[in-house]
């Protein structure tokens, strides 16, 4: 129930078109009337809002309210007027003469509520105003960009702490929608709050149902995301990382659903941008794909979806957008497609807003050797002229760094108009110029009227009404302004358009620049904390909304009983009971403290995945990263190669073919194998790391080395498609040597590298007509077996062969001739036992062979025999070996 207002406030709702707060509005709003400093935590369309506006009319006097967002800030000013309330705002889009005017207002106390962005304080002029009004209430919106560990730092906002002592301590209210402990006391802190309430609340949203499914691959993502909508009427937005992303989901699903859907993203011009949100605000299109650009502010009330595509940068980012489902409290639905290969988008973000101090200093060099004034190029310019591998975003910052060092400022144009600054307190600069330049003299004292008392800020003016009152062209003026530039204190700009850069020092060496890399490094570490903290959320198996909320400080929160994991935990396999609407989610998951058996609609159980013939796969899998990587740095894509014995020159070239694990899983298609190893990272047995940027690495974790030595057993959180799982197993038949002693699995080699498990490897058993080795099944070990004692002796070559070893070694080991082991890996494949013929035969013969035997090998034995036959007597035993194995090779799966 809403909590209904008490006096002395409660009258003041109606202003409004209220009869009643929502949850957690009355005690802010009492604690704000009461003249006490507080800080608000409230999710977006939680009615934050409320709790400085309603303050505003009850308090005699101005409410300040800061805020980062331009067009939020004149859709909340619009709404407002329209509600007859004395209310008004200051930035950049007004006029000069507008702007100036409402300054006289503000000081004249007109205003009650008056909305400004943060950069606005640097203006002397506008500190003058506010101190002149009677100053009640200062509401600091998106309160954690004053952070440093939030999520959109901005170095205004940091100040605002100072400017509050400037305007003399008043009763403050920091709002934010993201905030974490971190971020909460980091405000306080920075606002210098004084014994401040903090209220906490609304996080909970129980008309979402959260859902969170782990596509394999670009296709299968689409393929879900296609389904979802087709399944979940109405209106939805589908946020993507890119804007070409954004681009190709908008058509794809226009494409696969019929369904009217439209593109948003800042790449786009502001008229088209509008155009799309308009259209989609009406209802004349029901779906629009778009990077986070779009929604700020955004409050269309009957959203019954929202598809996060592509992984989010932080799970506030996340709460935040999917929150913008289900406004009218109907049931909505809000889906993740998890892949882990999106991370490294966001860590590509993450470079580019924090970026190393090499990249600075070349941008520094750079601008330096530029002698335009100011310089317009455009950030994209800059990093395409300079080749770097970072987002133009980065050169942002890198211009943010150096002009808080003071080297350049940054420039915004204002109406295409030009500007002058006076930084000089004397009543007259005229005085300084040779009496003889009398055009410099006039147009320096016109110059000064124009500016009056506001020194030290930049002053826009057209050039046209200058020059016109001295009797000057547009040309002349120019001229005479840019000679006066001679003066230390005299700064003038010439009309530009877009963003601009003036350098004010081009002789400080870089060295000396007082920039803070070490702050730089600890923010760039908290935000690859709160990724990993998207991602663990990803991976969770606990209640979704129970998680959102401890992050965000409800500690007593409890299990909504309705997200897709807790659908499962009560043994749920589809449709969540409450939500009509959202159907068939799956959910990845991940190792965690919570053993509650569940199942999972698509995939398997990890009470299913302890199959002794699975641990061994994985064990192998496990085998093969330690044996790889303790050759070198590797991949996924180089470790599944060598685990499926790809032939390819670089195998050999690295060494991965005289590996003991190279070809184990030489039956399996390699994207499977790589599906695996993704899966043994998200299960924590393995870890990606990025030694090289955007080259990620394979590394065993504790756990993971346990599993494979086998001191531990395989958690049975680990989880895997159903398909996948089954195309594992269907495409290995574990071979065990009865006559081999019980073994103990390995815990390291005689060089200290990490050693396979002496699980006997998994073989493929390749197609043939001819009978291979007789197997039953072992009860003891759920594998297939050969029955009886006595092998041929080939037996025992295959088996060196399949663990690895090549025809010398294994030659070697039985002490017998190289022709007699070309004959057993012949009888063996000859018996249908998988052979690889590079193991027994070297590249330059094997070349000898596909060119004498000719693509493709023929299909009929007959014809095959004869091409055997025209080879020359030494070929024909190493050709038919080739032939064989070739011909296995080229059977799919």
């Amino acid at each position: 129930m809403p909590e209904r207002a008490a006096d002395p406030v409660e009258s003041y709702l109606a202003r409004f078109g209220l009869t009643a707060f929502r949850p957690g509005q009355g005690p802010v709003i009492a604690t704000v009337v009461a003249g006490r400093d507080c800080l608000c935590v409230m999710p977006t369309g939680g009615g934050k809002s409320l709790c400085y506006q309603l303050p505003a009319l009850v308090l005699n006097g101005l409410t300040l309210v800061v805020s980062p967002l331009i067009a939020l800030m004149k859709d909340q000013v619009d709404q407002l007027t329209a509600l007859g309330l004395p209310v008004s705002f200051i930035n950049s889009t007004l006029p000069l003469a507008e702007q100036y005017a409402r300054l006289e207002a503000t000081a004249a106390g007109r205003y009650r509520l008056l909305y400004v962005v943060p950069e606005r304080f640097r203006s002397a002029r506008f500190l003058e105003a506010v101190r002149a009004a009677d100053l009640k209430l200062l509401a600091v919106d998106e309160a954690h960009c004053i952070s440093e560990w939030g999520h959109d730092f901005r170095p205004d906002y940091a100040r605002l702490g100072h400017v509050r002592h400037l305007l003399g301590r008043p009763t403050t209210i920091a709002l934010t929608a993201t905030a974490t402990d971190a971020v909460r006391r980091d405000i306080i802190e920075q606002l210098d709050l004084d014994q401040p309430r903090t209220f906490i609340t609304g996080f909970a949203r129980d008309n979402l149902h959260y859902a969170v499914r782990a596509p394999r691959g670009r296709g299968e993502k689409e393929r879900m995301l296609i389904e979802f909508v087709r399944q979940t009427p109405g209106a939805g937005i589908i946020y993507t990382s890119t804007r070409k992303s954004a681009e190709a989901v908008a058509e794809s699903v226009a494409g696969g659903t019929g369904r009217r859907a439209t593109v948003y993203h800042a790449g786009l011009t502001g008229d088209v941008r509008r155009a799309a949100q308009e259209a989609f605000m009406d209802g004349r299109v029901e779906i629009v794909a778009a990077t986070t650009a779009f929604g700020m502010g955004i409050d269309k009330r009957d959203v019954r979806f929202v598809v996060h595509y592509n992984l989010p940068g932080t799970l506030e980012a996340y709460y935040q957008e999917a929150g913008r489902a289900g406004r009218d409290g109907l049931p909505s639905r809000c889906l993740f497609l998890y892949s882990a290969a999106d991370r490294y988008i966001q860590e590509y973000f993450i470079e580019s807003a924090f970026p190393a101090p090499e990249i600075v200093r070349g941008v520094y060099e750079h601008l330096c050797r530029l002698t335009d004034d100011p310089i317009q190029l455009t950030q994209q310019e800059i990093k395409e002229r300079m080749g770097l591998k970072i987002a133009a975003e980065g050169i942002g910052t890198c211009e943010q760094l150096l002009e808080s060092a003071g080297v350049l400022e940054r420039l915004v144009a204002s109406q295409n108009m030009a500007a002058v600054r006076l930084d000089s307190e004397l009543p007259t600069l005229v005085d300084l110029l040779p009496r003889r330049a009398t055009t410099r003299r006039r147009v320096l004292q016109a110059v000064e009227r124009l500016v009056g008392p506001r020194r030290n800020e930049l002053v826009y003016f057209h050039p046209r009404g200058l020059a016109e009152p001295l009797g000057l062209d547009p040309a002349a003026l120019g001229a005479a302004l840019r000679e006066l530039t001679g003066l230390t204190s005299f700064t003038y700009l010439p009309p530009f358009r877009g963003r601009a850069i003036r350098m004010l020092r081009r002789d400080v060496p870089f060295e000396q620049l007082d920039i803070d890399f070490a702050a730089l490094d600890r923010r760039k570490a908290a935000e690859r904390e709160k990724l990993q903290r998207i991602i663990d959320f990803a991976r969770s198996r606990t209640c979704r909304q129970q998680e959102i909320l401890h992050y965000f400080g409800e500690e007593d929160a409890r299990p909504c009983g309705h997200c897709d994991n807790c659908d499962r935990s009560r043994g749920s396999r589809g449709r969540p009971t409450h939500l009509a609407a959202a159907a068939g989610s799956s959910v990845i998951a991940a190792r965690s403290g919570d053993e509650t058996p569940r199942t999972t609609t698509g995939r398997v159980p990890g009470e299913e995945s302890a199959d002794p013939r699975f641990t061994r796969l994985v064990r192998i899998a496990l085998s093969g990263v330690a044996r790889a990587t303790g050759r070198m740095r590797c991949g996924k894509t180089l470790v599944a190669q060598m685990l499926c014995g790809s032939a390819s020159e670089r195998m050999k070239k690295l060494g991965m073919d005289q590996l003991s694990t190279f070809g184990l899983l030489g039956r399996l298609a390699q994207s499977d194998v790589i599906a695996l190893l993704e899966g043994l990272v998200e299960a924590g047995y393995l870890v990606q790391e990025e030694v090289t940027p955007r080259r990620p690495t394979l590394r065993l974790t504790e756990e993971g080395t346990a599993v494979m030595k086998g001191d531990a057993a395989l958690d049975t959180s680990v989880f895997l498609e159903r398909d996948l799982r089954a195309r594992l197993l269907r495409g290995v038949a574990a071979v065990e040597d009865r006559a081999a002693p019980p073994s103990k699995p390995e815990t390291a080699s005689q060089d200290g590298r990490a050693a396979v498990p002496e699980t006997r490897p998994l073989a493929a058993k390749a197609p043939s007509s001819e009978p291979g080795p007789t197997v039953c099944p072992d009860a003891g070990s759920g594998e297939l077996a050969p029955t009886g004692d006595h092998q041929p002796p080939h037996y025992w070559t295959w088996r060196l062969l399949l663990a690895g070893f090549d025809l010398a070694q294994a030659a070697a080991i039985r002490r017998l001739p190289a022709e007699v082991i070309l004959e057993h890996a012949l009888a063996a494949a000859e018996s249908g036992w998988p052979v690889r013929a590079e193991q027994c035969l070297d590249a330059e013969t094997i070349g000898r062979l596909a060119a004498a035997l000719g693509e493709p090998l023929p299909a009929d034995g007959q014809a095959l025999d004869r091409r055997l036959g025209a080879l020359p007597a030494p070929m024909r035993q190493p050709a038919r070996l080739y032939a064989i194995t070739r011909r296995w090779s080229d059977v799919p799966g």
